[in-house]
């Protein structure tokens, strides 16, 4: 069984040798590293991807938190719940997760995290359509300059345009036009370039 880490900081000031080196202590033999924004998907970002590809059935994969794994709560464990399916233990230094430690109670404890991510992808989704419902029947008034979609929206737009949804399929699960959409989308482009360029 190969012990495998991944280490991840996200800004300038932080740095990733504090994580590697408790990953090696933790037993890790190999240990992929980056400094990268937050603000990059999960599929760009190199050193993960590698160490995903590194894991084979019965290795063990140890990051400092959960939050490693993903950009939101949703991915982070859709992931967990992918490499449960690839027989790939998973273990964090916080303590808060070890599924070769839980034995046969590992696909229980990773299937209910996995309700509650979709319980919650559900109840984003109910909002957004109560909000909708509410702007239509009170004549839409957002008041001068102020954006037509709310965080939550523009979260689940951002996470629907990664799973590799089309537009047309967003607009049709949100609500929002297809211009509004675009500019979401384009937004959020453009602040990860201006956390690239700073070293974010």
């Amino acid at each position: 069984m190969a012990v495998i880490g991944y280490a991840r900081v996200s800004t300038a000031r932080q740095d990733e040798a504090a994580q590697v080196q408790a990953l090696t202590d933790a037993g890790c033999s190999q240990v992929f590293a980056e400094r990268i924004s937050t603000m990059v998907p999960s599929e760009k970002r190199e050193q993960l991807q590698a160490a995903l590809e590194a894991l084979a059935e019965g290795d063990e994969l140890v990051v400092a938190k959960l939050d490693r794994l993903g950009r939101t709560q949703v991915e982070v464990i859709n992931r967990l719940n992918d490499l449960q399916q690839r027989g790939v233990h998973v273990r964090t230094l916080d303590g808060l997760i070890n599924t070769q430690a839980l034995g046969k109670m590992a696909p229980l404890v990773v299937g209910l995290l996995t309700g509650l991510a979709e319980v919650e992808r559900s109840l984003i989704q109910e909002r957004t359509r109560e909000s909708i419902a509410y702007r239509r029947a009170t004549g839409g008034d957002l008041g001068g300059r102020r954006r037509s979609y709310s965080e939550e929206q523009a979260a689940l737009v951002r996470e629907l345009a990664e799973a590799g949804r089309s537009r047309r399929k967003i607009q049709a699960a949100i609500g929002l036009s297809q211009g509004t959409i675009d500019r979401i989308l384009k937004t959020a482009s453009t602040v990860e370039l201006v956390s690239t360029d700073l070293g974010a």
